[in-house]
């Protein structure tokens, strides 16, 4: 937590000698058999969007300066594929309920096609038809689209002149 909320490394830190400033994990660390703990931030820009925690079972804390500098590059770069996942689920989930409307909105066409060839009225009329039928009887228009699509006897009433 510490170098997620100063968005600083957190190196060379002996366990045994953390309890005051850790006294809930300190302890679980040390019984788990680690000695010494670093942390990277994962980082945004000026944002940290978590940390990479290090563990070492050595008795000396063993990071030098270049290793600190190597080591926050590769937490940078993890930032960057989580960042990255994250895009493109999001991208993912986006295209997904894009189709969905998609999809619904072809099949309220091709019911407001079949109810104006059936009743003999507009489109807009066919329309009208449908949305007060979905808002009298409690139902989503594209429930009762798909109905009409499909020839559900439920909606025969929609069809008939």
């Amino acid at each position: 937590m510490d170098a997620f909320r100063s968005r600083e490394p957190v190196v060379n830190t002996e366990l045994a000698q953390a309890a005051d400033r850790w006294p809930r994990f300190a302890p679980h660390a040390t019984a788990a058999g680690f000695r010494t703990v670093h942390a990277f931030p994962l980082r945004l820009r000026a944002q940290a969007i978590g940390a990479l925690n290090i563990f070492g079972t050595d008795a000396e804390p063993v990071l030098a300066d270049d290793d600190v500098a190597v080591l926050q590059s590769l937490a940078d770069m993890a930032s960057i594929g989580l960042l990255q996942e994250q895009a493109i689920r999001h991208g993912e989930m986006l295209a997904e309920q894009l189709q969905g409307v998609l999809n619904t909105r072809i099949v309220i066409e091709q019911a407001k096609g079949a109810v104006a060839q059936a009743r003999q009225v507009s489109v807009d009329e066919a329309f009208e038809i449908i949305r007060t039928y979905a808002r009298s009887h409690n139902k989503r228009l594209s429930e009762v689209a798909l109905a009409v699509v499909t020839m559900s006897e439920s909606v025969a009433v929609l069809l008939a002149p």
